[in-house]
């Protein structure tokens, strides 16, 4: 598990960490003081989902009389939850799972296979689900190690995949993740850049499958489908609510060995300004049911498919339609 030492230690040398330091701010990183005056900074990660998400938080916050400043498309994973400790921004959506194994390190397979983990807040009761499981747990040892609070998650769960192009699923008779095994050395996968250290990535999908791609097409979230689409890779790494998906008439493979967790999107928080401004809450956590898998696949297509909108137009659209702007 990442403990605050060891944390810190890495923190220490980023970028958006010195900046901070070179501004002057003190204390600790877990709770770094600004004038609580100031706007909610929102940030978000490098792809089209996020983008809307972030618009979307932006739209809710000021329609609730809160000071917003946007800083979306800061990168992957490290980078924005860097951003988050070091005060540089004090909010962004995050999914359950990339906050389970990527930033708390713990093992895919303790929540997965039913396995409690030693510390966390996982229910006697076995019937509790496994998405509620993963949640509490967030919950609690963000709030424990970085003083950071999970908002109510969404109802979709947008799970990593690998996808295939129907035709190819068809002539080389594959459903699932053990039958592209068989034949993995012989294809290309293209994926983020951050595919291969992460747990519940190229790693993982060695680990559970024995898995080995001949190789790896590390490219920026925003054309892995593109790649696809060119016969550059047979394989893209998808999430369960990318448009392109049905967009492109993408076959999911089924994840048989159950390699990878819930990942339902929340607002991350800093307790800070959070407890300065309790309206954060009451203006985000009304979206949560209203975020399907059909539906943010939807909104999604309307991004990346023909009609490129713009991510702040899409999440504009969506909460106008939903009653949620305007008072």
């Amino acid at each position: 598990m990442i403990t605050r030492r060891t944390l810190a230690k890495s923190l220490v040398a980023t970028p958006v960490v010195a900046m901070a330091l070179q501004t002057g701010v003190h204390g600790s990183l877990w709770q770094v003081a600004r004038a609580q005056e100031g706007p909610v900074r929102i940030g978000s990660k490098d792809f089209t989902e996020q983008l809307i998400l972030g618009e979307m938080y932006a739209l809710l916050l000021e329609n609730a009389g809160i000071t917003t400043e946007k800083r979306l498309n800061l990168g992957g994973t490290q980078v924005a939850q860097e951003a988050l400790l070091a005060g540089e921004i004090d909010l962004y959506p995050e999914y359950t799972g990339t906050g389970l194994t990527v930033v708390l390190g713990m093992p895919i397979d303790a929540v997965t296979s039913g396995t409690p983990i030693t510390g966390a807040a996982t229910p006697t009761d076995q019937a509790v689900s496994i998405d509620q499981q993963v949640y509490d747990i967030v919950s609690e040892e963000y709030l424990e190690q970085f003083d950071l609070v999970w908002l109510d998650e969404s109802a979709f769960n947008n799970t990593q995949a690998l996808a295939v192009k129907r035709a190819f699923a068809e002539e080389r008779g594959i459903a699932t993740i053990s039958e592209l095994a068989a034949i993995a050395g012989e294809l290309t996968i293209v994926a983020p850049s951050d595919f291969v250290e992460r747990p519940d990535g190229l790693q993982g999908l060695q680990d559970f499958y024995e898995l080995e791609f001949g190789n790896v097409l590390s490219v920026a979230p925003g054309i892995r489908y593109q790649a696809l689409e060119e016969d550059q890779a047979q394989v893209v790494l998808a999430f369960g609510t990318d448009g392109q998906v049905s967009g492109m008439d993408l076959v999911l493979l089924e994840d048989d060995k159950g390699l990878w967790p819930p990942y339902h999107v929340a607002p991350v928080v800093r307790n800070e300004p959070l407890t300065a401004n309790p309206g954060i809450a009451d203006a985000l956590n009304p979206i949560a049911p209203l975020l399907t898998d059909q539906v943010m696949s939807a909104l999604n297509w309307q991004v990346d498919g023909p009609d490129k909108l713009e991510p702040i137009d899409v999440a504009r659209a969506f909460l106008e339609e939903q009653g949620l702007l305007g008072g």
